[in-house]
Formats: structure tokens, C-alpha cells, sequence
């Protein structure tokens, strides 16, 4: 349990940059101060449900990156595509299927 705390700071971290986001920027959609963002990042801070939620939403990323870092997450751009789909309506959804159906008909 402890490596796994220790390795959260590297994860938000390297998701915050595969998102390009800055410190700042994360700080502020996620509602705390910069300083709170470094000192999770960098010095083992463990923030409270509520801000690791909107660390999560804001980062769009799989909570299983932050509570099972053993699993290999290899594709990212799929799981990035994945989680966009859950945030879709049902006007959204039939409209990624029918660009989906035509990207692979032209293969």
C-alpha cells in the first residue's frame, strides 16, 4: 500500500502532461491552490475523495490508473477515446458511430 501512495504524486503528474496541463491549470479546474497540486505531485500529499475526484474528471483519466497502477495501461489514446464516449449524449453517440462505420468502410 505504501509504493502505491508513493507512485500517486508520479501518476497525477504524468497525467497532468499527457493532458497538457500545467500545475495551474489543474489547480484551478480542480477548485485548490497550486501549492496543493505540488505538494501532492511532488512531497506524498494525499487530497480528500472530493478532490481526487475532479483530479480524475479533470485529467480524464480511469481512476484504475490511480488505485491499480499494476495494470498495464498501454493504449491511452483508446482509454482517453473510451472515456470521451461515456461523456456522450445519445445525439453524440450516434454521431461518433456513423464516423466510426464510415473511417472503417474506407478501409
Amino acid at each position: 500500500m505504501k509504493e502505491l501512495l508513493n507512485a500517486f504524486g508520479q501518476t497525477i503528474k504524468n497525467a497532468r502532461h499527457d493532458a497538457g496541463l500545467t500545475q495551474e491549470a489543474l489547480a484551478e479546474q480542480a477548485g485548490v491552490t497550486t501549492r496543493y497540486i505540488m505538494a501532492i505531485e511532488n512531497e506524498n500529499r494525499q487530497p480528500s475523495m472530493e478532490v481526487l475526484f475532479k483530479i480524475i474528471r479533470t485529467l480524464k483519466i480511469s481512476a484504475d490508473l490511480i488505485f491499480f497502477p499494476e495494470i498495464q495501461h498501454t493504449d491511452k489514446k483508446k482509454e482517453h477515446l473510451i472515456h470521451m464516449i461515456h461523456l456522450c449524449d445519445e445525439r453524440d453517440l450516434q454521431i461518433a458511430t456513423a464516423t466510426i462505420k464510415a473511417l472503417l468502410d474506407v478501409k
